[in-house]
């Protein structure tokens, strides 16, 4: 009886390693993919690089393909159609409510301590929270950490209820675009990430003798590389390998480091999402059940 459960046991990790086997050779291709919290243009723009960096790095072609929306970025992971995805903090607590098994694995070292920018006009006469009241104000998408669930969590905080203090309220579906409705007189405020703010005094797209930071939230976490479960580790520890090894002292390294503006990646860990899972679920905008 002994011998015969040890046989069929043998039997199974045989099965087991054959099974694995398999889906490593059935990975023709590692589709990758990120939250579109830019114009499309721009997306393609920062990660096509990556995709040929890791090309070689992984040794499987790699693909960035694009998504019309945040959430078809947590249903692509969770059907398996994407590999990997570079999520914002709030989309990688629905990815791992959503998509079973997966698994941050990089994070940029700035996003360990992320901001939110809240902007308005010159002329708004808007210097604090409290002015905000009675305004027209902007968040990103719904479902980004730095254009809407945080700053709406900083706004509790602060004393503010969008639904009750704001004249109107709306989402802009992007970061830039958030800029580029405030300058437009098309609300009065609104709230971006503070890298992507950075980047549009940098490239001239928003005017800084119109448009001003008037408040900006304490850190967070933030942004995160997230792979799907059932990704060989092999090839996760592959990609992990070669986000860390990038140097910026080294000039091609610093080309895609300048490209998702960061200075270098550090290893990320799942438990440094508690925080915005609390925020999310507290602001009813993820339920744990």
């Amino acid at each position: 009886m002994l011998k015969r459960h040890l046989s069929l046991g043998f039997f199974l990790l045989l099965t087991l390693a054959a099974a694995e086997l398999f889906a490593q050779q059935s990975l023709k291709e590692l589709k990758v993919s990120a939250i579109p919290d830019e114009n499309p243009q721009e997306m393609l723009r920062i990660y096509t690089p990556f995709a040929d960096y890791l090309t070689k790095e992984v040794g499987l072609p790699v693909k960035f393909t694009p998504v019309v929306d945040y959430a078809a970025t947590v249903e692509g992971l969770a059907a398996n159609k994407l590999d990997m995805v570079w999520y914002g903090g709030f989309t990688s607590v629905q990815a791992a409510h959503r998509a079973k098994g997966a698994k941050r694995i990089i994070m940029r070292k700035e996003d360990a301590e992320f901001k939110s920018h809240f902007i308005t006009r010159k002329d708004t006469g808007i210097g604090s929270l409290k002015d905000l009241k009675g305004k027209t104000f902007s968040f990103g998408s719904v479902s980004s950490t730095s254009g809407h669930l945080m700053p709406r969590y900083f706004l509790h905080k602060g004393g503010i209820n969008p639904e009750k203090d704001f004249s109107k309220f709306s989402f802009s579906g992007a970061h830039d675009a958030t800029a580029a409705w405030v300058e437009a007189g098309r609300v009065d405020a609104g709230a971006l990430n503070f890298l992507v703010w950075d980047k549009l005094l940098e490239t001239k797209k928003v005017d800084a003798s119109k448009v001003v930071v008037f408040w900006t939230t304490p850190p967070y976490v933030d942004y995160v590389w997230t792979v799907r479960g059932g990704l060989d580790k092999s090839i996760i520890d592959k990609i992990s390998k070669a986000f860390l090894k990038l140097d910026y002292k080294n000039p091609e390294h610093k080309k895609l480091l300048d490209l998702h503006r960061t200075k270098g990646y550090i290893p990320a860990k799942d438990a440094d999402w508690k925080g915005i899972e609390e925020a999310a679920v507290s602001a009813g905008l993820l339920k744990t059940n």
